[in-house]
């Protein structure tokens, strides 16, 4: 059975940086995409940043320059590494992970995954 468990939310100050990780078990052969998606107050869902089995990395405009993607297959971890935050960056953080080649974009919004985490909460504060 498959479990992607996030860690690493947090409150910080507008400007801070935070990382939050994404440890994934139970799962044989290589995840097609990974990604992560974020949900603020009041707001739909929408993707922050993915990276797809051949290592394409894409970032939502929002992030660009900020957020960094990685993972560490060795450890089964996908990060998100958090730079100069800002209060819309508040939200809970989800990561994601699919096995099927879809055919869509790893970023894209509509874009279904099997596997969620249960999310972690970050929020910056002015």
């Amino acid at each position: 059975q498959v479990h992607l468990v996030e860690s690493g939310g947090g409150s910080v100050q507008a400007g801070g940086s935070l990382r939050v990780s994404c440890a994934h078990s139970g799962s044989t052969g290589t995840w097609n995409c990974m990604a992560w998606f974020r949900q603020g107050p009041e707001r739909e869902r929408e993707p922050v940043a993915s990276i797809s089995r051949t290592g394409s990395i894409v970032y939502a405009d929002s992030v660009k320059g900020r957020f960094t993607i990685s993972k560490d297959d060795a450890k089964k971890v996908l990060y998100l590494q958090m730079n100069s935050l800002q209060t819309e960056d508040t939200a809970m953080y989800y990561c994601a992970a699919d096995r099927v080649h879809r055919g869509v974009a790893c970023i894209s919004r509509n874009r279904q995954y099997d596997f969620w985490g249960q999310g972690t909460q970050v929020t910056v504060s002015s």
